[in-house]
């Protein structure tokens, strides 16, 4: 048996190996899915470094960067939104497999056998194809993948662009390989599959060669966020691209690619791009007629309506003319930029919150995410150019203040706790004024 604690520390040369899935089998065998390290935590700065690594070449080879900010913005919220359950227990994916794997099991395999790693390996993948492919095709499962298809964007930071809702069904499609595959080997290629389809998330890169005809590449996974006709439902595969020529999904890359949803939901607001196909399946079966049609509703796919195809039409998804004006935030540069300064802090304090989690109270730990949450909602306003965008802001630097009061939150650096309350009750003082200001006069645009 592995030393845990020698497991918990990523060299920078395992670190880069994890994101493109070349670990090798001695690294990463462990007897008890409780010595399996946070991979996903781990790779925080790896997540960073590739993304302004990405900023660099495309301005040097492009001239212009592949991201804006307000997209950005966005993207890593949902990604923070995504990971802050598992502040209070463990993932649903794993929780479910350790019971089936303790409870009906039919045989195991080894923890240690290479054997049994790369077995995992193509299980895994295999499972998430076609876990993939049915988020694109039942209504409910696309509620919670539609998240990740939300950018008009294709960079590193929408890799990040992560659903609340997906995991609750993910494990499914999961759950027989715990009839013979340990969890702690499980655990580790779950989160190498998913570390894996980070790089891919890129326009800087162009044809791999033969790579291309067994990985996934940035190629492939292009086609798969566009909505383009030819795109619509294709290249379902997280890892290796073969599943979908065996299946017939597959689709190389032709015309230029134009990302995002069909039917684009125009918001920054985070809460909305996580909920709002939620919301639109809920209105939607209560408006259609007779109990087989709402059950359809639920369980076949998005574009599909009574009289149609499970699937839907395929004439009935909008043509891409290449005019497409991407939805972009009309707050000032200045707000842009308050924004940022105000998520990098928020950050700093989930990323603390994250290495601290088993030192800090419950009552600690449920006020700062919800600190958290109320930062994401107000940056989503701002952006958003809500009319209480103030109002909120103003309640959250409130919330702040408060929270630095009782001890729940510190300033990263101490020396600056002075510095820290007297900009937070300029703020509250400035958009206390402006919300005002707004009441007095109506609803308008904070600028």
């Amino acid at each position: 048996m592995k030393n845990p604690e020698a497991q918990q520390d990523v060299s920078v040369s395992q670190g880069v190996r994890m994101m493109f899935y070349m670990m090798k089998p001695n690294e990463t065998s462990f007897q008890t899915p409780e010595e399996v390290p946070d991979y996903v935590k781990k790779a925080t700065p790896f997540f960073i470094s590739f993304m302004l690594l990405e900023l660099v070449i495309s301005w040097v080879c492009k001239g212009k960067p592949l991201s804006r900010v307000d997209d950005v913005l966005t993207s890593l919220s949902a990604g923070i939104l995504s990971r802050l359950p598992s502040l209070f227990f463990r993932s649903i994916e794993v929780t479910s497999y350790i019971y089936i794997w303790e409870n009906y099991r039919f045989f195991s395999l080894p923890w240690d056998s290479p054997w049994t790693w790369y077995l995992t390996f193509l299980g895994v993948d295999f499972a998430y194809y076609w876990f993939h492919r049915m988020a694109h095709e039942v209504n409910i499962i696309w509620a919670g993948h539609q998240v990740h298809h939300s950018s008009e964007d294709y960079n590193l930071s929408t890799a990040l662009r992560q659903s609340v809702l997906q995991l609750y069904t993910s494990w499914i499609f999961y759950s027989p390989m715990a009839l013979f595959i340990p969890p702690s080997v499980y655990a580790v290629h779950l989160q190498f599959n998913l570390l894996y389809q980070f790089w891919i998330h890129t326009e800087i890169i162009n044809n791999l060669g033969p790579l291309e005809l067994i990985l996934n590449t940035p190629s492939h996974h292009r086609v798969h966020h566009g909505k383009n006709r030819y795109c619509i439902d294709k290249n379902y595969g997280g890892t290796l691209i073969i599943w979908d020529r065996i299946f017939g999904t597959f689709e190389a890359e032709k015309e230029r690619v134009v990302y995002g949803l069909t039917h684009p939901i125009n918001t920054f607001d985070p809460l909305r791009v996580q909920f709002h196909h939620l919301f639109y399946i809920w209105t939607t079966f209560w408006a259609t007629p007779g109990f087989f049609h709402k059950f359809s509703v639920i369980f076949k796919g998005p574009g599909w309506g009574p009289g149609k195809p499970r699937l839907g039409l395929s004439e009935e998804i909008p043509e891409v003319t290449g005019k497409e004006v991407l939805f972009s935030s009309s707050a000032s540069q200045l707000l842009k930029i308050y924004t940022v300064v105000q998520f990098a802090v928020m950050l700093a304090f989930y990323e603390e919150t994250f290495a601290n989690t088993a030192a800090l109270s419950q009552v600690t730990l449920l006020l700062r995410v919800l600190f958290i949450i109320l930062t994401l909602t107000s940056i989503g306003f701002f952006l958003d150019q809500r009319p209480k965008a103030a109002l909120m802001e103003t309640l959250r630097c409130l919330v702040i203040l408060m929270l630095y009061r009782f001890g729940h939150i510190k300033p990263l650096v101490p020396a600056l706790s002075f510095v820290f309350e007297i900009f937070y009750s300029i703020c509250i003082t400035f958009w206390g004024v402006r919300s005002m200001k707004l009441l007095a006069t109506g609803p308008g645009k904070p600028k």
